[in-house]
C-alpha cells in the first residue's frame, strides 16, 4: 500500500469533527434522545470524539456505543461471520431515539445498510442518521450520509485510509494505491 496523498492531518480532522458535531446539534435542535453508535472499528473512536465535542459544546453527555455489523454483512458466509464477530456495546434502548451511526469512510453503502439492519434488530428508533468522516462516492445502494467531514472523489483503484488514535499511531486521512 503506497500513500498517494494526505487528505487530512490531525488538525483538519479535529475541525471536521467539530463541524459535524455542530451540524448534529443544529439538525436535531439539541441533543435530547440522541445515541451515537460507532461502527467498528474506526467509527468507534470517531463517535467518542463526537460525544466529547457534544459534552463540551452543549454541557450534556450523550450515550455512545459500538456496533458490530459482522452478522449483517452480505459479503461473508456464515462461518466467516461467526469467526469475525466481536460483539456490540449498546449503552441504552434505541426505541424512540435518534440513532446516529458513525463511520470513518462511506463507500458503496453496504456497511451503512448492515448497520441499519443491526440497529433495527435492537428496537425501533425514531430516526437513524449517518455521520462519516470521508465520503468517497461509488455508491451501490441509495444511501447517503447526513453529516460528512470531507467529500473526496476517488477512482476504484484508490483506497481511503483513515488513521485515528488510539487504533493507529497518528491521526490522518490518506489516499493509497
Amino acid at each position: 500500500m503506497t500513500v498517494k496523498t494526505q487528505l487530512m492531518d490531525a488538525v483538519t480532522m479535529r475541525r471536521s469533527l467539530a463541524r459535524i458535531t455542530h451540524e448534529i446539534i443544529e439538525h436535531n435542535d439539541g441533543v435530547e434522545n440522541i445515541i451515537l453508535l460507532g461502527i467498528q472499528t474506526r467509527g468507534v473512536p470517531i463517535a467518542e470524539v463526537l460525544q466529547a465535542n457534544i459534552e463540551k459544546f452543549e454541557g450534556r453527555k450523550v450515550p455512545a456505543g459500538q456496533l458490530d455489523i459482522t452478522l449483517h454483512r452480505d459479503d461473508l458466509n456464515e462461518a466467516e461471520k461467526t469467526e469475525r464477530a466481536h460483539g456490540s456495546f449498546i449503552p441504552c434502548d434505541v426505541t424512540g431515539k435518534t440513532v446516529i451511526l458513525v463511520d470513518d469512510v462511506m463507500f458503496t453503502g453496504r456497511t451503512a445498510r448492515a448497520a441499519m439492519e443491526a440497529v433495527i434488530q435492537l428496537g425501533r428508533p425514531k430516526y437513524i442518521q449517518l455521520a462519516v468522516l470521508v465520503d468517497r462516492g461509488h455508491r451501490e445502494l441509495p444511501i447517503r450520509p447526513d453529516y460528512v467531514g470531507k467529500n473526496v472523489p476517488t477512482s476504484m483503484e484508490e483506497n481511503v485510509a483513515v488513521h485515528i488514535k488510539p487504533i493507529d499511531k497518528d491521526d490522518g486521512v490518506y489516499i493509497t494505491e
